[in-house]
């Protein structure tokens, strides 16, 4: 099992701070097996180099668990669809503020927005098994950059609203998927 995290088109520092973040809350992150694609290396928005560079980088009997942000969710999307189309498996997509970006597949897509307003307009492309969106409202870099610090709500299955962090939220479906 691997964990791709796909960047969006911004200084790769704030994905490094992202990655830093999760494992200082939880140690077992760092035991995690992952693969950080970020821009301008490759160009995160394009479904087919974005497959292209896992082909190359990932065995091709790994499960994959996709954590992507932003312009980097569209990029996620697509290969990841296009390699469960292959007969590989994909546990999951964690999308976070893909805005605009229809997700619509055969594995569990959850969703984090940096507000409400994107939260609730996300949804009409395409329903999350589970979500959660800031409160209150940040901007968008920072619910990548400070997941630890961003409050909001957790939509859970039960319909149920549980304030936590986006890194809470993030880390308890990683380890409901036995990632971490």
């Amino acid at each position: 099992m691997t964990i791709i995290i796909c960047s969006g088109i911004h200084d790769p520092d704030l994905t490094n701070n992202f990655i830093q973040h999760l494992k200082i809350i939880n140690q077992k992150f760092l035991a995690a097996n992952i693969l950080v694609i970020t821009y301008p290396k490759i160009p995160v928005y394009s479904p087919v180099h974005l497959e292209q560079f896992l082909t190359k980088n990932i065995n091709q009997n790994d499960s994959l668990l996709f954590i992507a942000f932003s312009a980097g969710v569209v990029g996620s999307i697509g290969a990841a669809r296009n390699w469960q189309s292959k007969g590989r498996k994909v546990k999951a997509l964690i999308a976070i503020d893909g805005w605009g970006v229809p997700l619509i597949a055969d594995f569990p897509i959850y969703r984090l927005s940096h507000d409400y307003f994107t939260h609730w307009s996300s949804e009409l492309l395409g329903k999350s098994t589970e979500s959660f969106y800031s409160q209150p409202e940040v901007e968008h870099l920072t619910i990548w950059n400070s997941p630890h610090q961003t409050w909001g709500w957790w939509l859970n299955k039960s319909g149920a609203k549980i304030r936590c962090t986006a890194a809470d939220f993030v880390l308890n479906l990683l380890q409901k998927y036995d990632e971490i």
